[in-house]
């Protein structure tokens, strides 16, 4: 029997079936569900309510029902446009548990690493060219046969189906799905890279920052736009600002951050890293022939050692036995004999 409950279970349909979208049609799904209920069942008659309190309400069900499932229909507004998105987001964040459907381990095991490369920019610049990207296959963990031809293609989906946003330039940045679905993992993994808008306080990796040194003020740039109307000094450290996000001294956060070379230098700098580490090996190698060779003349400095407590014993016996207190002799012996000691360490 056809209920008003369906209206949820119609809209939740819909809403599997697509990666990303907007409120505008979210709204208009909902509507579209209603209308099937009621052709479905036209006793019902349920009435669309208006007004974003209604959908606010309706949202706030749709999550109670999702609520076991470890399931939430989440939104955050677009970098880009301003736009509020939604998306059916896994909130557990111990593992890209949303991709993992689409795509073997390799791939998954690429795009994390490819999702490092993009967190891990410098400058702010969370974005990283395709032929760092592509460098990254020799990075997977474990190896994997996974060839550059093949890599190309995986990333060419990762575009296509919305986890990765390629520029002009062909930088590969997060797009609003990933910021969305994989923001546990984000938060989880990379909590000292993450910003924040200062302003809406959503996750950030597109914008601007304030450009006084230490100050922290980073914002999306609809964010900016909306309060530069209002003021026009920086809201932390009160620096005058420029009328419109595109001009200095203002810093750009995301792919206008990213200079030449960077993906050289931070490929450079995992070179430098792995040479450290490899030039650590042979410390370990040296203190394990060191090892060896203490191991191996520890019976001869045992014997030594023993031979040494027995001539003290001696020593000693003759020091009680003689009365006259002359076991000097004896010592000078030792003494005498010490200087061959050490020549021998050596």
């Amino acid at each position: 029997m056809v209920s008003s409950d369906d209206v949820q279970r119609v809209f939740l349909q819909a809403i599997f079936s697509r990666a990303v979208v907007s409120t505008q049609l979210a709204q208009t799904l909902w509507a579209k569900s209603i209308e099937a209920v009621n052709a479905a069942n036209p006793e019902l008659n349920i009435q669309k309510p208006a007004g974003r309190d209604a959908w606010d309400s309706f949202v706030t069900k749709i999550n109670k029902s999702l609520d076991s499932l470890d399931l939430e229909f989440r939104h955050l507004h677009d970098e880009n446009t301003g736009k509020e998105m939604y998306a059916m987001v896994n909130r557990k964040g111990d593992e890209i548990a949303q991709i993992a459907t689409e795509y073997t381990p390799a791939e998954i095991a690429f795009f994390k690493a490819i999702i490092e490369l993009i967190m891990m920019a410098p400058r702010e610049s969370f974005s990283a060219s395709s032929t760092a990207a592509l460098r990254e296959v020799s990075a997977i963990k474990p190896k994997t046969n996974m060839t550059k031809t093949q890599a190309e293609v995986v990333l060419g989906s990762f575009v296509a189906k919305g986890w990765l946003v390629k520029s002009k330039r062909g930088r590969y940045s997060l797009s609003t799905r990933s910021l969305l679905e994989l923001l546990p993992y984000l938060k989880s993994t990379y909590p000292d890279e993450l910003i924040e808008c200062t302003i809406c306080m959503e996750i950030l990796t597109r914008g601007i920052a304030c450009p006084t040194n230490n100050c922290k003020t980073r914002m999306h740039y609809h964010c900016f736009t909306t309060f530069r109307r209002r003021q026009a000094a920086c809201p932390s450290c009160r620096v005058e600002w420029p009328a419109t996000h595109s001009e200095k001294p203002l810093i750009a956060v995301g792919e206008g951050a990213a200079r030449e070379g960077d993906d050289a230098k931070r490929w450079a700098r995992n070179e430098a890293s792995d040479e450290d580490e490899d030039e650590e090996e042979p410390d370990d190698e040296e203190e394990s022939h060191a090892t060896q060779s203490q191991s191996q003349s520890q019976p001869k400095t045992q014997r030594t050692q023993r031979a040494r407590k027995a001539k003290v014993v001696r020593d000693e016996s003759m020091d009680v036995d003689d009365e006259d207190g002359e076991p000097a002799e004896p010592m000078k012996k030792e003494k005498a004999s010490q200087p061959t000691r050490r020549s021998t360490r050596k």
